[in-house]
């Protein structure tokens, strides 16, 4: 009887129906490894993005930015906090985009940041996800007292202005460094995404394949992530881009408002001497819009990857209708 039960449910949810924003993936198998069938789902799921011309050129892109930081090392001519060359110059062959206030090399100084702006996005998105996907999976399955009141946490976070909230809680903690600016990154981008989580997860939490692991004898915990998770992974990475976006941004825009440490090397500090400097007035405009160029970039190229994420998420997407 249970055979029959896991087998129903498998064939319900591998072919869906085109309002499934999950599309025709299939449960995970009784018994499977959840991590082998999550690694299998990422390998098909990368196939499938790669397919979208925009989300190709997304990852290119970031592919080319990280791969830029990671060799910084390598890459950049001086040590971008070596004050030893003639202050405020314009792009010469010697400094390709000039030379700050300091005499610092912008060159190198623009890619020993990305080191800094690419990792407190990846940190800030991976870690927002994770409180996410604990919060939403577990919040959308569990039917309690304990949901309304995290119902009630996440809606508190979604109602509060995030900009304003983060500048109060950056300027409380100033001088922390990068670890505060990642904090207070998570701490107010959590909420939208575990919201989003929660009704993918209600939603799963009615099929046969979920109610037969409930029957023979599962706990919730295993249910959630040896049945729900893997069927939602686009979702997941979906989130995480969308989050790192926002970590990217929002790490230049407090950097910018001197609410960081102004002796990192970032992009989002560059922008800050920048403006204290007046680089327009003393006609340094690569001290501005080099680093500036480089968020935008950064934000561009994983937006134009959440085009191919969609259309994980879409069936519709994916056999090339509307």
């Amino acid at each position: 009887m249970t055979n029959s039960i896991v087998s129903t449910g498998m064939q319900t949810s591998a072919h869906g129906n085109g309002n499934d924003p999950q599309g025709p993936q299939a449960p995970t198998a009784r018994g499977q490894n959840p991590v082998l069938r999550a690694l299998e789902v990422i390998g098909k799921g990368f196939k499938t993005v790669w397919e979208v011309p925009k989300a190709r050129f997304g990852l290119v892109l970031l592919a080319l930015i990280v791969l830029s930081a990671l060799f910084a090392p390598w890459l950049s001519p001086y040590d971008p906090k070596a004050g030893d060359f003639e202050a405020s110059i314009g792009p010469s062959a010697q400094h390709w985009l000039g030379t700050t206030s300091n005499g610092q090399d912008v060159l190198s100084q623009l890619l020993w940041g990305g080191r800094v702006s690419v990792m407190v996005a990846m940190v800030s998105g991976l870690l927002s996800t994770c409180i996410a996907v604990l919060v939403g999976l577990s919040w959308g399955y569990i039917r309690s007292f304990a949901g309304e009141f995290v119902g009630f946490i996440v809606n508190l976070f979604l109602v509060i202005p995030s900009l304003p909230l983060m500048i109060i809680i950056a300027a409380y903690l100033q001088n922390g460094g990068m670890g505060v600016i990642i904090l207070v990154i998570v701490l107010t981008g959590w909420a939208w995404g575990s919201r989003v989580l929660r009704s993918q997860t209600q939603s799963l939490r009615s099929r046969d394949f979920v109610t037969a692991a409930a029957f023979s004898g599962d706990s919730s915990w295993r249910i959630i992530f040896h049945e729900i998770f893997p069927n939602m992974l686009s979702l997941i990475i979906n989130n995480f881009f969308g989050a790192a976006t926002s970590g990217a941004l929002s790490e230049a825009g407090l950097e910018f408002l001197g609410l960081g440490d102004s002796t990192t090397v970032s992009w989002g500090t560059m922008l800050y001497w920048a403006q204290n400097n007046n680089v327009i007035l003393t006609g340094q405009w690569a001290l501005l819009l080099a680093p500036g160029l480089m968020v935008a970039l950064l934000a561009v190229s994983m937006t134009f990857i959440n085009f191919g994420v969609d259309r994980l998420s879409n069936p519709r997407l994916r056999e090339g209708k509307a």
